[in-house]
């Protein structure tokens, strides 16, 4: 059920890891858009702007929990490449400790400002109430959130990509069945597309409890695992909450794009959603490959095979070249179709509008792939601080479009937000894994020069 991804062809390695990732996230992105399409479809575009007028600060704010999630398993994937078992069941330990408590904090805090924050944001006052509701309800259920993307990425760390594609296409269904039931059936309107969503992240993470505890025997714990272990958590955290930021201070640029987006009307942010979903759809290879390369770093850095850090990143890159150039021929004849699936065809605006958003962000999709591979790589290799800066330079990038060119170019301005921000993080990210593989390398240098001069101090 494990797998070492330290020893074998990288391409291989990367295409077996994150195929079963993919799938899974295509399965997240399917029942997030059978949300909105059920939504679109039956609550009518008010209620489909309402919850796209959300998207934001869900980003915000679950990001930061899957982030700190994230960085929690990375210690953990190295410590399964170094072979060092009971040290790797020590942080599994701490980091279910840690992930209550940060669970707890943040459910208090998002459930008591949720509202205040939709007014922030200068949400339109004709869908104020639903978007409120919606994002009450999906921040209450952050235990749940944390529960899953936790543990899944545990099973990830020690090789195994498969089983929480299992449960998340569980999970998915079931959140499509609840979705038709509290939607249609008890006519519960925005309300039941959060709970649909909440209670189905729930299922999924307490199945992945279950499985784990059953089937992975170096993940089960003594009663020493849990003793508090200062180093653990000071380690834990020091990875986890810096990819957790990275994803806050990303979002942070798309609260301010959402902002924008706001100020031009329902029609706009309706289009936006639609289209966001649409992209998000075809973006989860990228997120395949990020999170492929944060367990291939993970288990090649523990194990010091420091080459192998960057054959992987070139074999990775390779995929994302020729997967970005598919996209955007589908996305460049199928967009306006697609957004049908979201918007009544007499809606012609909302659907150029579409079409627009989905030809300009595909353009860039290398881009993003290098964004997701190269940062993921890098959080891998134990420098989670670098993805705060990367994720400076997308909020920089979404700023500036948001406050400088929406203005004056309106919408087609809020299709080019997300390729600049992604254009000036690869330019940071890029010098930055050079860095860190150098550092690295020293590091190897520094042990291997210590056991050689131990060694010959024993011999003489």
């Amino acid at each position: 059920m494990t797998k070492d991804l330290t020893e074998g062809n990288p391409l291989n390695l990367i295409l077996g890891f994150s195929i079963p990732l993919l799938f899974g996230f295509l399965f997240q992105q399917f029942y997030n858009m059978v949300d909105t399409v059920i939504v679109g479809k039956f609550l009518g575009v008010d209620s489909l702007a309402a919850v796209g007028a959300t998207g934001a600060i869900n980003f915000l704010i679950i990001g930061f929990c899957m982030g700190i999630c994230s960085g929690f398993a990375i210690p953990i994937a190295q410590k399964f490449g170094a072979k060092n078992y009971t040290a790797m069941r020590q942080f599994v330990a701490a980091s279910y400790i840690l992930s209550a408590g940060f669970a707890l904090l943040m459910t208090i805090v998002t459930v008591i400002y949720c509202r205040p924050l939709m007014i922030l944001m200068k949400t339109p006052g004709n869908i104020l109430d639903q978007a409120t509701t919606y994002i009450l309800i999906i921040f209450a259920g952050i235990p749940g959130i944390i529960l899953y993307n936790l543990l899944s990425g545990i099973i990830r760390s020690v090789g195994d990509s498969k089983t929480p594609l299992f449960f998340l296409i569980l999970s998915s269904l079931l959140n499509i069945g609840l979705d038709l039931l509290f939607i249609l059936g008890l006519k519960a309107g925005v309300a039941g597309a959060a709970l649909a969503t909440v209670i189905s992240q729930g299922v999924s993470g307490i199945l992945c409890l279950i499985y784990m505890t059953k089937k992975f025997e170096i993940l089960r714990l003594s009663r020493d695992d849990w003793k508090i272990r200062k180093r653990h958590y000071s380690i834990l955290c020091g990875m986890g909450i810096p990819m957790g930021l990275q994803y806050s201070i990303t979002a942070i640029g798309s609260v301010i794009l959402q902002a924008a987006v706001n100020t031009l009307g329902s029609d706009a942010v309706a289009a936006v959603t639609a289209a966001s979903k649409i992209s998000m759809f075809f973006c989860t290879p990228f997120d395949a490959m990020g999170n492929t390369m944060a367990t291939y770093g993970g288990q090649n850095t523990g194990a010091f095979k420091l080459s192998r850090l960057k054959s992987g990143v070139k074999a990775c890159m390779k995929i994302g070249f020729f997967y970005s150039i598919a996209a955007f021929i589908v996305l460049y004849f199928l967009g306006k179709p697609m957004g049908l699936l979201f918007i009544d065809s007499s809606e012609i605006e909302i659907l150029d509008e579409i079409r627009i958003f989905l030809i300009i962000n595909a353009a860039f999709y290398f881009p993003l792939a290098i964004v997701n591979i190269v940062r993921f790589m890098i959080q891998g290799m134990g420098f989670s601080r670098f993805a705060i800066l990367a994720g400076i330079f997308e909020l920089v990038g979404r700023a500036v479009a948001a406050m400088l060119l929406v203005p004056f170019f309106g919408f087609n301005a809020v299709c080019f937000a997300s390729p600049i921000a992604w254009i000036l993080a690869d330019g940071f990210l890029l010098p930055a894994f050079f860095y860190c593989y150098k550092k690295l390398e020293r590091i190897q240098c520094f042990q291997r020069n210590d056991f050689i001069q131990t060694h010959s101090g024993n011999k003489r």
